[in-house]
């Protein structure tokens, strides 16, 4: 999911103010759902009205995608802030699996010293627990531990130094008693136990696939960034030029059909479309003027040797 701002102040029925993640507010927008494979390659888009909460964005755009592909099985991965409890209800409801992550902040406190009993805290080491939501996994990473350690202890050093509670400034191991600041105590052993753990929540089963095969997946998710990245970058989404809906609708039905062209490429070739376009630049075709018959020839430059090779990716011989 992200965002597209327009160059005004004007909001209409599409364009409409809401948050932004270009840090746009006060500019109407769009928001644009793209979902890909495991592998990377775009497979379909949803516009929605600016407004629109990104939670709200998930189950429309899957329900769109298999009604009009019939698809018979599918598992959407999804990361923390797109799924509530609400749509994994709605998921649940269409049959339809999912591999999301876990708040594990807001678990608990008997699920959480559930998590703290059973865990091993030793890399790859995984744990599989029964809950609503579906089964929670956990998983254990020592850099994943050192880098918790040091954000903990960056915010309580933080806090220490605070004195008085301040609207516009909310730190995160603080509590306010008696319009004293203090250390919230108990907040901070819970986040003790989290150090190094990350939870993600999947409908499958341990048969289909195991804790490994969840975590993959999830870690896959880079892969929608990166197809985001070269969206707004590389395809120039920015600036939208159009400010009727079906104009709009067609610019992000072309750079979505350019993407998949560009994903195409890397998948096949095995570069980024960016050192494609770079290699593909160093072929400059000359044209020569017959100044007497005042007709232009054109002489077509010859593939480097890297091209040769990269065509040869994109179009091996039969």
């Amino acid at each position: 999911m992200t965002t597209l701002y327009f160059e005004t102040f004007e909001e209409d029925e599409l364009r409409k103010n809401g948050f932004s993640k270009d840090s746009k507010s006060q500019q109407p927008q769009i928001l644009v759902a793209l979902m890909v494979t495991k592998e990377g390659f775009p497979i379909a888009f949803e516009i929605f009205s600016g407004n629109t909460f990104e939670g709200h964005t998930i189950i429309p755009t899957i329900k769109n995608f298999i009604g009009r592909n019939k698809v018979k099985e599918f598992t959407v991965v999804a990361d923390a802030a797109m799924i509530s409890s609400e749509n994994i209800t709605h998921l649940n409801q269409n049959e339809i699996n999912y591999i999301v992550g876990a708040r594990l902040g807001n678990l608990s406190i008997k699920l959480l010293g559930t998590i703290d009993e059973q865990i091993v805290r030793q890399d790859g080491k995984s744990i599989r627990i029964k809950t609503e939501l579906g089964y929670l996994i956990c998983s254990y990473s020592s850099v994943r531990y050192r880098k918790d350690l040091y954000e903990m202890n960056k915010q309580i050093e933080k806090a220490k130094q605070v004195e008085v509670p301040s609207k516009s400034r909310k730190l995160k191991f603080t509590k306010t008693n008696d319009q004293k600041l203090e250390l919230n105590e108990e907040l901070i052993e819970k986040t003790k136990k989290l150090l190094g753990i990350k939870g993600y929540y999947t409908s499958l089963e341990e048969n289909i696939a195991d804790n490994k095969t969840i975590i993959e997946r999830y870690h896959e998710l880079y892969k929608i960034e990166q197809a985001f990245r070269v969206s707004k970058g590389d395809l120039r989404t920015r600036p939208i030029f159009h400010f009727k809906e079906q104009p709009i609708k067609l610019h992000i039905l072309i750079c979505f059909m350019a993407l998949v062209i560009s994903k195409h490429i890397e998948i096949k070739a095995g570069v980024s479309i960016r050192k494609f376009l770079e290699e593909s630049k160093k072929m400059v075709d000359g044209q020569i003027l017959n100044h007497i018959t005042h007709k232009t020839v054109t002489v077509k430059a010859e593939k480097t040797q890297n091209m040769a090779k990269l065509v040869a990716k994109l179009f091996p011989p039969h």
